[in-house]
């Protein structure tokens, strides 16, 4: 492959072309560079470090095989991105849902690291409760409107490109995010309540 000038990435788009040429190199570049958001979005619909790094693999896998389908009337991450999330949803289906969350926040996170917060082990602590407990809320989400939460908010898509990725109208998107929302609220605000309680 070519060498960018420094600092300049190669478009997806580019990529996609040199690869589907075989061109291993830029492959790799294309899911390497996808990677952490797709095992991140993952990470949060299924709640479980193994089960999310083997439904990555499935999609990686289905993207590499299926990228003559790429037509690019989406972004390439939007087209990954409904791929991954599919292959978590057939997980999801397949092994119906680990119910809970890795309580150990210092377990093998290589692939997706959650950002630390070294300076402060106060702050450390206080991050992995909220953590768990915001993973406990977004757990107790139907399916579809996680996967759509998490698509927004750990992803960073556009309500157009969840759309895209989901295969579902605009309108549908914002309903599950205003209803993740409020639901997300109301479990975390419980949770507050519940450890006031105890």
């Amino acid at each position: 492959m070519p060498e960018a000038p420094a600092g300049v990435l190669t478009p997806d788009e580019t990529l996609v072309r040199l690869a589907r040429q075989g061109d291993r190199s830029a492959l790799e570049e294309l899911f390497r560079r996808h990677w952490d958001v797709s095992y991140r979005v993952v990470y949060r619909m299924l709640g479980h470090e193994q089960d999310s790094l083997d439904a990555v693999q499935d999609g990686l896998l289905k993207a590499v095989a299926h990228l003559d389908d790429f037509d690019g009337r989406s972004g390439f991450r939007t087209w990954l991105l409904r791929i991954v999330t599919n292959a978590a949803i057939d997980s999801v289906r397949k092994w119906k849902r680990r119910p809970s969350v890795s309580l150990d926040p210092n377990g093998d996170r290589s692939a997706g690291p959650e950002p630390t917060c070294q300076d402060d082990p106060a702050r450390e602590l206080y991050r992995q409760d909220l953590r768990r407990t915001l993973d406990t809320a977004l757990n107790r989400l139907s399916t579809t409107t996680r996967t759509t939460f998490v698509l927004f908010a750990e992803a960073g898509l556009s309500y157009k490109e969840i759309a895209d990725v989901q295969e579902i109208p605009i309108g549908t998107v914002m309903s599950r995010i205003f209803d993740a929302r409020h639901k997300l609220q109301a479990s975390l605000k419980l949770d507050r309540i519940e450890g006031i309680d105890s």
